[in-house]
């Protein structure tokens, strides 16, 4: 820490800088005129300054006591002496004796052997080391802590001038094999999964107004009423087209066509203009504020509702601005990566999604539409990256890792090529598991494991098919809801609820009831704030106390089955009684489309997710009420060993495959059976080959899983042997072990099963 003294060195300096650098001359000029400022204020004999070059070499690009002919001629490989050594490490360096130093290399043309003692600092600029600075001694002289730190403050003013483009080409300072950067891995949240590999693309959709005050309001008012003309008439276009005909993406732009037409927002902007404001001030002004209010709302999908409204803002300014053009400027590069503060929906659309490889937001969260958005155009989403902006340039190196929620900008080659090769397995994997697309998942020794899909998405339908599916063993309700601004009412449900069964093409489906609360926030109900939400007011709960809801929802899911079968799950059950509940506003609902002469479905299944422990206790008196059981292992586990899932120091204490679930899972198995109960597992575990072989192992026999996991657990089930699995699974059931993960992939691999 700097103390007073060393702070006021520091102002003075930094203020002299300033005077320089906002003096007039050539960057040159005053690159010279700094590095003499800065040795007579270091009582140094020597200032240098190097900048990067392409190919990752330092050239001395000016000084004061050293020979100036040695500027331009003297240049270092990075990693080559104590300055390529600074570069390399990114880190400052301070040495009484710097020739005695092994990495020490003498350049003749400096005249650098009479200097004993040198301190440097790199030179650094959005994480890349741009330069360095050094200060050199006659005497063998100890630079103390604050001195380092003020040479440090002192290379960051100069950072902004050599990274400027007017010492040195900007092209140049993008190198070509990362030596001379900092390699950084951020850490994120999974918004959508998958790797992308590519070049950083910055999405700063900024606007400079240059006219504030307005001449004629009228006029004005006019330029922005064409200006939403010219939005609602590009949301028109972008609707026809063909990846728009259905899908909660859809939803999503809808909404957002409504924030177009939103009366109160308009009025205000018009208001605004009223007052003398130009159009482009206008809105500016009116997002601000509505910005500044909405800064106090805590709840987290009403804040990411801003995001839409700041897109809106932006696309008005682009308008008004005349750039209502293509917006991404210039020519999108073939593999982009996409790295944003946060967008809102309508902005992803204006990138060839055919050349975007991945998206790195700073906020974000897996309910913002523009999330939603790129779900269904496939592109891997990583969230909630903390300053990633400040920490990248344009044409940056960058993995999007959205299957482990990880950003890794200018990654050394060796990371590259870990992740070009998994990405190549990855493909080639995906191939075979196409192969075995119409081949059932039988064990070797004939036992049949069903394997279904999770959906929530229509666009997840496609895969139903693609993938070899036995059908939907859970779609999630929920999703629909959270992407519109008001709860969709009977009619809109059975259309899509219709739309889902119709795409299945009699496969099964077991649609899940409304599961909402905890991390899911409806935007058209108040939140409601719990210590502790994930054992809170959510779910069966919320919906059994608005009955209302259940009823519209069930009424749907009856009319849209009319005439087939209608499976329904009720999720997160903790007694009989919330069944018997839930049934009963069931069974109501049938008998009024009866009486109301609609259509029936032929059956209607009923069943439960079993995820509070609670439930486990009470199977005698709750298997004869229903027709299957689904067992979320996600919650299971997380009440099962009262382990917060979303706390990153516990989340993983617990394993999945400790004896305790594992016993769990057995004693379920065993009563299913016993009462004729279809009983199946929908959770993450079921969609890890290992987990799923020791579902297996004790008495699962159907699994719902992510299709992407489907090609990877029929692969190992394919290649199993139960009854042998079951005999050594019998023997580990008692074990004190925290887990059995280990000695499940050792028999994995002396029985040659897949994983």
């Amino acid at each position: 820490m700097l103390t007073a003294g060393t702070t006021s060195v520091s102002r003075r300096l930094l203020g002299r800088l300033r005077d320089v650098m906002a003096g007039g001359g050539t960057a040159q000029e005053r690159l010279d005129k700094v590095v003499t400022l800065i040795a007579a204020d270091m009582v140094a004999e020597v200032c240098s300054c190097y900048v990067m070059r392409a190919g990752d070499i330092l050239e001395l690009f000016s000084t004061e006591g050293l020979r100036k002919d040695a500027v331009h001629q003297t240049r270092l490989r990075v990693g080559e002496g104590l300055v390529g050594d600074i570069a390399a490490h990114a880190r400052p360096l301070a040495l009484a004796d710097a020739q005695a130093h092994p990495n020490f290399a003498y350049r003749p043309e400096t005249g650098e052997e009479i200097f004993h003692s040198l301190m440097g600092v790199p030179i650094i600029r959005g994480s890349r080391v741009v330069g360095v600075l050094v200060v050199q001694n006659r005497t063998m002289r100890h630079y103390t802590d604050e001195e380092i730190e003020t040479l440090e403050t002192v290379a960051m003013v100069l950072a902004e001038l050599v990274a400027s483009g007017e010492l040195v080409n900007r092209s140049e300072l993008v190198p070509v094999d990362g030596n001379a950067l900092l390699p950084l891995r951020l850490e994120g949240v999974k918004l959508n999964g998958g790797v992308g590999i590519g070049i950083a693309v910055l999405h700063r959709p900024r606007i400079t107004i240059r006219r504030l005050v307005a001449e004629d309001p009228d006029v004005e008012l006019e330029r922005l009423k064409k200006a939403l003309a010219g939005i609602k008439t590009a949301l028109e276009e972008l609707f026809s087209r063909p990846e728009m005909r259905d899908g909660e993406h859809r939803d999503v732009l809808e909404t957002y066509r409504m924030f177009t037409e939103d009366k109160g927002w308009i009025n205000r902007i018009s208001e605004a203009i009223r007052t003398g404001l130009t159009a482009e001030a206008a809105v500016q002004k009116v997002h601000d504020d509505t910005r500044a209010r909405m800064s106090q709302i805590t709840d987290p999908y009403l804040r990411e509702r801003m995001h839409d409204f700041e897109d809106l803002a932006n696309r008005l300014l682009q308008y008004l601005s005349g750039d209502d053009e293509e917006v991404p400027r210039g020519e999108l590069p073939e593999n982009s990566i996409l790295i944003g503060r946060n967008m809102g929906p309508m902005e992803l659309f204006d990138y060839d999604p055919k050349r975007l490889r991945g998206l790195v937001l700073e906020e974000g969260s897996a309910t913002a539409h523009v999330a939603i958005v790129a779900r269904a155009l496939d592109i891997p989403v990583v969230g909630r990256v903390k300053d990633v902006l400040d920490k990248i340039e344009p044409l940056d190196p960058v993995i999007c890792d959205g299957d482990n929620g990880q950003v890794f900008i200018r990654p050394p080659d060796d990371i590259r090529e870990t992740f070009a090769d998994a990405i190549s397995q990855r493909q080639l994997r995906k191939a075979v598991y196409a192969r075995l697309r119409d081949l059932p998942a039988v064990t070797r020794d004939g036992v049949k494991i069903a394997i279904h899909m999770n959906a929530g998405l229509l666009l997840d339908l496609q895969h139903l098919h693609e993938s070899g599916s036995d059908g939907i063993g859970l779609y999630r309700t929920e999703l629909p809801f959270m992407a519109r601004s008001s709860l969709p009412d009977v009619a809109a449900q059975t259309l899509l609820y219709k739309k889902i069964m119709d795409q299945a093409e009699g496969k099964p489906v077991v649609f899940r009831t409304l599961d909402v609360g905890g991390d899911k926030v409806l935007p058209y109900w108040n939140p409601y704030e719990e210590d502790n939400p994930a054992m809170g007011w959510r779910s069966i709960r919320i919906t059994l106390d608005r009955p209302a809801v259940m009823r519209h929802q069930l009424r749907a899911l009856l009319r849209a089955a009319a005439g087939r079968e209608l499976s329904v799950m009720f999720p997160m059950v903790a007694e009989v009684a919330e069944l018997v509940q839930a049934r009963r506003i069931l069974d109501i609902e049938i008998e009024r489309e009866a009486q109301v002469g609609n259509p029936l479905p032929i059956r209607v299944r009923v069943g439960t997710m079993l995820e509070v422990p609670a439930l486990a206790l009470q199977l005698d008196a709750l298997l004869p009420l229903v027709d299957f059981v689904s067992i979320g292992t996600n919650d299971l586990m997380q009440f099962l060993f009262a382990v917060d899932r979303g706390n990153p120091r516990i989340a993983e204490r617990y394993d999945t495959l400790a004896p305790t679930m594992m016993r769990f899972m057995r004693y379920v198995a065993a009563k299913c059976r016993e009462y004729d109960v279809s009983l199946s597992v929908c959770g993450e575990m079921a969609g890890r080959p290992l987990e799923a072989m020791g579902l297996i192992a004790v008495g699962i026999r159907s699994l719902s899983v992510a299709s992407p996991s489907i090609g990877p657990v029929k692969t190992m089930v394919r290649s199993l042997n139960v009854e042998e699995l079951w005999s050594y699974m019998e023997t580990l059931l008692d074990s004190p072990d925290h887990s059995l993960r280990h000695k499940l992939k050792n028999f994995a691999h002396d029985h040659g099963v897949a994983l």
